[in-house]
């Protein structure tokens, strides 16, 4: 089984929530001594940049004008996407880590979904409908957030944005760990911390049963 793990702080580990709910998670997932290859990537060790007309011309022409040849400039700006996909490609379980920015996701992820998430490489087009061309049959949000965030709160725009998503090329099994209410105003941070821990250790036994 292949795990990849795309991680959105730029906090060091030690203050970092999200990134704390990700070392236990893959702490108890090594316990399993299962045959999992992981694959790690820190966004901000390995930016991605903001998809380009060009980039969006090499997978989107082909599709809106069948028969259309890619010119250099366009398959040179989708260099970096198509070095994404192609690890995207080989993954079974997906992981995200980040914390909740601005009530979404930090701009590097969304960044990096969107040079990832493209026709003819993810998916493709078939009698109007999408198929999918990946093989990814969960997804595990770790996530954390300053704030208390209760289900369906509005302020919440990260999980439904995600699961939207992820649901349009058939990945239905969304699976959350969040440590919210870590700002230092709310006094039992570490307790909700410790909570979202055990959550996401839960999590990783779930993958582990997938092996």
């Amino acid at each position: 089984m292949n795990l990849l793990h795309i991680c959105a702080s730029t906090k060091p580990i030690d203050i970092s929530s999200s990134k704390q709910l990700a070392a236990a998670f893959f702490a108890r997932l090594a316990e399993s001594n299962k045959d999992i290859n992981v694959t790690n990537m820190d966004l901000y060790n390995n930016p991605p940049p903001f998809l380009t007309n060009d980039a969006y011309r090499y997978f989107w022409n082909p599709i809106l004008q069948p028969g259309y040849i890619p010119t250099t400039a366009e398959k040179s700006a989708a260099s970096y996407a198509l070095s994404q996909t192609k690890v995207f490609e080989e993954t079974d379980v997906l992981i995200l880590t980040m914390p909740l920015w601005n009530c979404g996701m930090p701009a590097i992820m969304k960044a990096w979904l969107d040079q990832v998430l493209v026709p003819g490489v993810v998916f493709k087009y078939e009698a109007g409908s999408i198929i999918p061309l990946h093989h990814i049959t969960k997804v595990i949000l770790l996530a954390s957030s300053g704030d208390i965030v209760k289900e369906n709160d509005p302020q919440d725009q990260l999980t439904p944005h995600l699961t939207a998503i992820f649901n349009s090329i058939s990945i239905t099994d969304f699976s959350i760990a969040w440590a919210d209410g870590q700002d230092p105003r709310h006094l039992d941070a570490e307790e909700r911390k410790a909570t979202a821990i055990e959550a996401a250790q839960e999590l990783a036994d779930d993958v582990s049963e997938m092996a």
